[in-house]
Parts: structure tokens; C-alpha cells; sequence
């Protein structure tokens, strides 16, 4: 990075984190009824400009294809017509969505009579970085306008013409509702030194919120001037206890790993009840049946000669692939203590008809999501009716889980007297 390209990306960002803090005021007080018109007009003009979505994905696809990027990433960036249907769809649900900010949190009153009440406002201008998945512009543009936030996005250069098609639509949906087309802002070059740029503009961005591989979040966390919201690796289990229904632990594990193997709520590793043998042999089976490659424990071997041996680094690995490691544990507790050890406190699942194993799964295992007897791919800001998620925070800070609109914002405590002064 040279000195010029950190000189001109710190002037485009500051000229940006500007222009964003003046739209963040005028946001801060729009009114829900105009807010969600203009993501109404944003879905619709997603909707209209399908085949130029489409077209510069095609593009984007290509590149990346010739650049040698994975299967994952592939499928990451890859933008269908029924995919950017489903966005123009997430867009327009978030516009039906309640609107958290004013929202009074709670209220109480002192003895003195004053009268307290805590209110949800905006967070103010986040600058969200995010790689491969264009689908990030139109789900965290869409978030924070209906929390009132502006926001600075910067898309990875694989995605670039995809994100240029659906950042234009979304300010389309700006202008035909009247708000500053500054609310949302896509950064236009790919140099990496905006990246450095957005983490420095203390005063100007308010939270960064980083989406994308290990090597760029430990970038962020690294070097940021303004708090951070991490999304981090997605090393998630399913744990099948000796007390699963053997049909409900094959579909669960299966859909877990395989429905979409490139996002973050993909099963990376399974882990089955010692006790349950014959669980074991059906899940694994069903597994390599539907071409995933399995890595196992050596008394696990035995079972299927496709089976492959597991290494110390498979229960730490985020495959984003058709590969699954695979492993015995001593019931419930075993699964709590493999969890702890490797897991990354994103998504932890356990099947069983057990409600006392599942509790303890549910109270112990310390995970952002944690589910009993459902797949891990409802990791997603949309399955949980938020609309949709601006990411998923495996952190214990202000916000866990898929981040929607509630935790785009804080809150600000209003107090009203009669006069009162406190005593000397």
C-alpha cells in the first residue's frame, strides 16, 4: 500500500463518513411510513433490474471462476434469478418489519418523582466490510435504513459489478421516497487501502462490522479505531444423542451439512452418542450416500469403507465443502466438553427425544444459536423473521446471533422532572 493510495482512500472515506453523518441526522427522525416506502421502491427496482443483476454477477462469476476461487466462495457470489427474487423479497419484508427506533425499552420511577424511560435510537453510520456474498449490499443497506442508520459499504472485488447493480437499485428506492441517496453508500474501488481507511475514521463511523473470512476479520479486529461487531468462523456441531428418532437425526444431520455447504450455518462437525451405534452407522451412511467425505476417529472406520481418517486440525476447520469430520462422544456431556473445546459459538444443534438431554445441550453449550431436534441451516437473520441479518455476532457484546434491526441500535434514557434538584 503505498503512501498516495492510503492518502486518497483516507480522503474518499472521510469525504464518504461525512456525507453519511449529515444523512444518519435526517434518518435519525424519518419517519417509519417513509423508510419503509423507500425499501418498498428498492425491492421493486431490484425486482425490475433482475436481468442487469444478473448479467453482472454473470461477469463477476466469471472472473472469479479464472481467479480460481472455491466451490464455497463459488457459491457464495453466485446470484440466480430465484436468489435475487428472494432478495428483493428480504428488502420489502424489512419494510413490514417494526420499527425499533423510539421504541421505549422500559419505564420507571424514582421516589423524587422523576420519571425514566429507556428508548432504542440509531446506531449512526456503519461501515459494514464484507466479501463474496453480493447479497450482504442489499441486506445490510436495507437493515440499516430501517433503524435509521446510514451506512458505508465496502463489497469484495469479486463482487464488485453485482454489487454496483443492486447498490443502484437501492438508491433508486432513496430517491423515490425523498431521503439522502448518501444513506447508503457503496465504496467505489476495491483497493484495499479503504479497507484501512474505514478502520481509522474514528469520529466519522460509529461500528464496523466485518463479514468475510478469517484473514480479513482478524484484519479488522486488529486494526480498527471504532468498535467492532464480529461475524466469525461458523464451526458448527450436531450432536445425535442415543435418544434420537433414527430417521429425524439422518435428515437433520444431512440438511445440516449439505442444503448449502458455503454458509456459515453449515454443520462442520458431527458428533454422536457413544451408546448409539447403530445411529452412527445410518447417519454416517446417509452422509457419504449424498457425496459429502467423511473424516473419522479410528473406531468410527470400520463402519463404511469411504470413511476417511480425521487429523487433530479437522475439529477446528471450517470446510465450507461437501466434508464433514466426524466423531463418538460420551453422551451429552462429552458433546458439551467437544463443543467447548473446538467450537467457534456460533450454531450448536442436538437431536434427541430426551427433553432432560436437551435442556442441559440448551443451557450449557455457550453459542449464539443452539438448537434442539432442527437443522443448523436456520442460522439465518431471515428464518428467525428478522427479514433478514446484517450478520451473525458469535461475540457477548451489545448483540448475539443474527443482527437485524434491534441490534442496530442503542438506546438513550430520557428522564422528566418537576423541578427537581439533587440534594448537596
Amino acid at each position: 500500500m503505498t503512501t498516495s493510495a492510503s492518502t486518497d482512500a483516507a480522503t474518499l472515506i472521510a469525504t464518504m463518513g461525512a456525507a453519511a453523518r449529515d444523512a444518519a441526522a435526517v434518518l435519525a427522525t424519518t419517519p417509519t411510513a417513509t423508510k419503509a416506502a423507500a425499501l418498498l421502491a428498492a425491492a421493486a427496482a431490484l425486482q425490475a433490474g433482475s436481468a442487469e443483476i444478473e448479467a453482472a454477477n454473470a461477469q463477476d462469476m466469471e472472473a472469479a471462476g479464472a481467479a480460481g476461487l472455491s466451490n464455497a466462495m463459488l457459491d457464495r457470489l453466485l446470484l440466480t434469478p430465484a436468489r435475487i427474487a428472494a432478495m428483493a423479497e428480504g428488502v420489502a419484508a424489512i419494510a413490514a418489519l417494526p420499527d425499533p427506533v423510539g421504541e421505549v425499552i422500559t419505564r420507571w420511577q424514582r421516589p423524587n418523582g422523576l420519571a425514566f424511560e429507556r428508548v432504542r435510537v440509531p446506531l449512526g453510520v456503519i461501515g459494514i466490510i464484507f466479501e463474496s456474498r453480493p447479497n450482504v449490499t442489499a441486506d445490510a443497506g436495507a437493515l440499516c435504513l430501517m433503524s435509521g442508520n446510514a451506512c458505508i459499504l465496502r463489497g469484495g472485488s469479486e463482487a464488485a459489478r453485482s454489487n454496483r447493480a443492486i447498490h443502484a437499485a437501492l438508491v433508486a428506492g432513496l430517491k423515490a421516497a425523498g431521503l439522502p441517496e448518501t444513506a447508503i453508500q457503496l465504496v467505489p474501488t476495491t483497493d484495499r487501502a479503504a479497507v484501512g481507511a474505514m478502520l481509522a475514521a474514528h469520529g466519522l463511523i460509529d461500528i464496523i462490522i466485518p463479514r468475510g473470512g478469517k484473514g480479513l476479520v482478524a484484519r479488522v479486529q486488529a486494526e480498527a479505531r471504532v468498535p467492532v461487531l464480529a461475524h466469525l468462523d461458523g464451526i458448527n456441531h450436531v450432536y445425535v444423542d442415543k435418544a434420537a428418532d433414527a430417521a429425524m437425526a439422518v435428515e437433520i444431520t444431512v440438511n445440516s451439512k449439505l442444503r448449502r455447504t458455503g454458509v456459515c450455518g453449515a454443520m462442520e462437525t458431527l458428533l454422536i452418542d457413544r451408546a448409539a451405534p447403530e445411529l452412527a452407522a445410518s447417519v454416517l451412511k446417509a452422509l457419504l450416500d449424498a457425496g459429502c467425505e467423511v473424516r473419522v476417529t479410528p473406531e468410527l472406520a470400520g463402519l463404511d469403507a469411504r470413511l476417511t481418517a480425521a487429523d487433530a486440525a479437522d475439529w477446528d476447520t471450517e470446510y465450507l465443502d461437501a466434508i464433514a469430520a466426524a466423531t463418538l462422544v460420551d453422551g451429552v456431556e462429552g458433546a458439551i466438553t467437544h463443543i467447548a473445546a473446538h467450537g467457534s459459538h456460533h450454531t450448536d444443534a442436538i437431536v434427541t427425544d430426551d427433553a432432560a438431554a436437551a435442556a442441559t445441550f440448551l443451557s450449557r453449550v455457550d453459542s449464539a444459536i443452539v438448537l434442539h431436534n432442527a437443522s443448523t441451516q436456520y442460522a439465518d437473520g431471515g428464518e428467525f423473521g428478522f427479514g433478514g441479518e446484517i450478520g451473525i455476532s458469535t461475540g457477548r457484546l451489545h448483540a448475539r446471533g443474527p443482527v437485524a434491526l434491534e441490534g442496530l441500535t442503542s438506546y438513550k434514557t430520557l428522564v422528566r422532572g418537576r423541578g427537581q434538584v439533587r440534594p448537596v
